[in-house]
């Protein structure tokens, strides 16, 4: 069994673009305090982060995953993110993993201490939770209100909505509230009455022979799984497609899905008290690929 471990990131020199990587991060006791009493990303929320599966010894998905760091840092008006140290820190974590079993990589990048010189970064490495049971019977959710109109984010960019921020307490407010109605997990739907995402997942359905997302927004995280599961449908001639999508179609699709980086796809057998089909074969395939390897 693989305890937490963590990793500090040193600060770089400002403006040193060549400056050598080590020493620049260092392995701390996940047991023991690491962060000071300051720090914004604890007393508000203020920074981001992004969560990186590791399957069997393969870190999935990581320049995708830099990437969406980097947009999130740019808007939050964080420094961006020195993706070379970013780089070396997640192979010295990943090299001191098994080479069987599914883990869960966290990198945190905080405005620091208010005041601070320089932000706070760091990464953890715990055992993923245990979603085998989700992705073979699937999950039951029901939608819930996020409480702004799906093109907010064009009109209110400071609201950060396309960001992947700490702030997370909204989106477990919700699941709690799920599991209050009896059910699993939750699709987010917009005041004006369009889909938007899962609390902490992307949703995918099937209509007909089309497979189809939420169109991409400034309201919608980018999700890295469902991007790179397009990329793969896509290259087989499955017709996939992003679209704004009413709430009503939910309950006509043929199939749905909530999809994300540790638990891959979850099948979701009702919305709502409404049963759904689902695609025992589709979904198996889907999860043969998210689990191989992939850069």
């Amino acid at each position: 069994m693989v305890d937490v471990f963590a990793f500090l990131i040193e600060p770089l020199p400002a403006g040193d673009a060549v400056t050598p990587l080590a020493g620049t991060f260092r392995e701390v006791d996940a047991r023991e305090p690491a962060l000071r009493v300051g720090e914004l990303s604890t007393q508000r929320g203020d920074g981001i982060f992004e969560t990186v599966a590791v399957i069997n010894g393969y870190a999935q998905e990581v320049e995708a995953h830099l990437a969406r760091l980097q947009r999130s840092a740019a808007l939050c008006d964080l420094p961006a993110p020195h993706l070379p140290q970013w780089r070396a820190v997640v192979a010295q974590a990943v090299a001191a993993l098994p080479r069987s079993g599914e883990f869960a990589l966290r990198m945190v990048l905080s405005r620091g201490v208010e005041h601070g010189p320089a932000p706070t970064a760091w990464l953890t490495v715990a055992p993923s939770a245990d979603f085998a049971g989700a992705r073979e019977w699937g999950i039951r959710v029901v939608t819930l209100e996020r409480g702004y109109a799906h093109d907010l984010a064009e009109r209110a960019p400071w609201l950060l909505l396309g960001a992947k921020t700490l702030s997370y307490a909204v989106n477990m407010a919700a699941i709690r509230e799920a599991r209050r109605r009896g059910a699993d997990d939750v699709i987010f739907v917009s005041s004006d009455g369009f889909v938007l995402e899962g609390p902490t997942s992307t949703v995918i359905l099937r209509f007909g022979a089309q497979i189809v997302t939420p169109r991409p927004s400034a309201s919608i995280l980018h999700g890295t799984t469902q991007l790179s599961l397009f990329e793969h449908l896509q290259a087989q001639d499955t017709d996939s497609i992003y679209r704004d999508v009413p709430v009503a179609d939910l309950v006509r699709a043929d199939a749905a899905w909530l999809v994300s980086s540790v638990r891959l796809a979850a099948p979701i057998t009702a919305i709502d008290d409404t049963p759904l089909p689902t695609r025992p074969d589709e979904t198996a395939a889907f999860n043969e690929y998210l689990r191989s390897p992939r850069d």
